[in-house]
């Protein structure tokens, strides 16, 4: 059965309460959704795996990715969709290395939106819509900025795409912009 995005974003209620968590979800989805156009595949199918790919952190944190896959199990989600969720922990939580191009994907962008959130709530304007590649390299290279953020992840997860940094951090930029309200990064722009 191929869930559909209302099914997913029922799920992830389900299982959070934490609006940073929702939002944080929603942020993620937002980006794959970007990368999935920009690579010509699924955009529906890779915005619920983006949505969905910390179903259990908020009840389970020390569970994670191993009682999402026996959640999305339950449900009978498709092992391509799991499979791609529990990858984005490998090395973490999970020995699960990502191999496709969408398991690649979530798991280089999903510690990058955690620090672009956070150098937009540090914003005057407290937007995405404004953010520059350049102000997101400089948060970037200071350690201390959004240090829960791992940034070796980001890096092994754009070595295995093969793609330039800064196209990989422009194209999150955008693919957040596309989505802003939606993701909470509207600001008051």
């Amino acid at each position: 059965m191929k869930p559909t995005r209302e099914e997913a974003l029922e799920l992830l209620l389900e299982y959070n309460e934490s609006e940073a968590l929702i939002q944080h979800a929603k942020q993620v989805e937002a980006a794959m959704m970007h990368f999935a156009s920009y690579f010509g595949e699924d955009v529906e199918k890779w915005g619920i795996v983006g949505l969905c790919h910390d179903l259990d952190y908020e009840k389970y944190p020390e569970e994670h990715c191993i009682k999402t896959k026996e959640i999305l199990e339950e449900n009978n989600w498709p092992e391509e969709y799991i499979r791609a969720i529990i990858s984005h922990g490998w090395d973490s939580c999970v020995d699960v290395k990502p191999e496709s191009l969408m398991e690649k994907t979530l798991y280089t962008i999903d510690e990058l939106t955690g620090i672009i959130n956070a150098a937009c709530l540090l914003r005057p304007s407290k937007s995405v819509l404004d953010l520059k590649l350049k102000s997101l390299n400089k948060k970037f290279k200071d350690k201390k900025f959004a240090a829960g953020c791992d940034r070796d992840i980001i890096l092994n997860g754009i070595d295995m795409l093969e793609i330039d940094k800064n196209i990989i951090f422009e194209e999150t930029i955008k693919g957040l912009q596309e989505r802003a309200e939606e993701c909470g990064l509207k600001g008051n722009l």
